[in-house]
């Protein structure tokens, strides 16, 4: 098993973790709060959000854009701290948001569940939002299984997103505000074509959740179903594999160096559970090959 080291502990659901000006940031679900950490373990709470904080960004001046989960807005933090409405998608996602990506432009690329799988819904497709810089917002994908975390290419040309119950990575290419040529990045089978949550997760080789990018163009991606993160090439080879002892959820390059991998770790994500005994961490991990891309 590879080596961890726990950055911050005490976190009820760590998710949708991003380096950025020195600090790692990610949302702690069940506390409503966004929160930022200092290599050195230093933590400050920079956003409340009551609708629960799910994927984060920031724009080209600095200011940071939120996936608030339950009521389905993106929100923007201020130079002052404070949060305004920066889109309403209520009327474009079926379901609670999800992760996204603020590329270099100030785009936001927003996914979101599609269905409610703690709570018995049965799976469904979904859409992909994007919202642009002035807060306008529209589908630009549909037919994707529960799309999670997102990733764009260096080149600014592409858009990489894991499809948690699809055994897959989906890549686009990016055209402005639009989203073209859909294809299969990588994929680790068959796409489990039950509507039973708990069966199709079962079948899952992998059930990609949250993902980041390095700078020979792997991904890395934390399998939410089987306690470890890999490191796969376009076209689905796996390339590493460390395994956690313990459910992941997400992942991000950052540190100095960039190659400091930070790993959102819980054992158990329902929130009856998690919400209570505060057992999620941030872990981490080195590697060799540093951060590349967004975010």
């Amino acid at each position: 098993m590879a080596e961890f080291t726990t950055l911050i502990g005490g976190l009820s659901f760590a998710e949708c973790p991003r380096w950025h000006d020195e600090r790692l940031y990610l949302s702690d679900f069940y506390t409503n709060r966004v929160i930022a950490v200092t290599v050195d373990g230093r933590s400050e709470t920079v956003a409340h959000v009551p609708e629960q904080p799910a994927g984060t960004g920031f724009l080209p001046d600095g200011r940071m854009l939120i996936a608030s989960r339950r009521d389905r807005k993106i929100l923007r933090r201020e130079k002052d701290g404070s949060l305004v409405e920066h889109a309403d998608l209520v009327h474009l996602a079926p379901s609670k948001l999800n992760d996204m990506v603020v590329d270099f432009e100030g785009r936001a690329w927003v996914g979101n569940f599609g269905f409610d799988f703690l709570h018995g819904e049965t799976v469904r497709p979904t859409v992909i939002i994007c919202v642009q810089p002035d807060g306008t917002a529209m589908v630009v994908a549909d037919d994707l299984y529960f799309p999670n975390g997102m990733v764009v290419t260096p080149d600014r040309r592409t858009l990489i997103v894991a499809e948690s119950f699809a055994n897959r990575l989906t890549a686009f290419d990016i055209v402005s505000g639009s989203l073209i040529k859909r294809r299969v990045w990588a994929s680790f089978g068959v796409r489990p074509t039950t509507i039973d949550p708990a069966e199709a997760l079962e079948k899952l080789e992998v059930a990609p959740d949250g993902i980041c990018l390095d700078a020979q163009g792997a991904v890395w991606l934390a399998d939410a179903s089987h306690q470890r993160l890999i490191r796969v090439a376009e076209g689905g080879l796996i390339l590493e594999e460390r395994k956690t002892g313990i459910g992941v959820f997400a992942c991000m390059l950052g540190g100095e160096d960039g190659r400091t991998l930070f790993v959102c770790a819980t054992p158990d994500f329902r929130e009856s559970v998690a919400s209570k005994d505060h057992h999620s961490s941030i872990l981490m991990t080195r590697v060799a090959v540093p951060h590349a891309g967004l975010p």
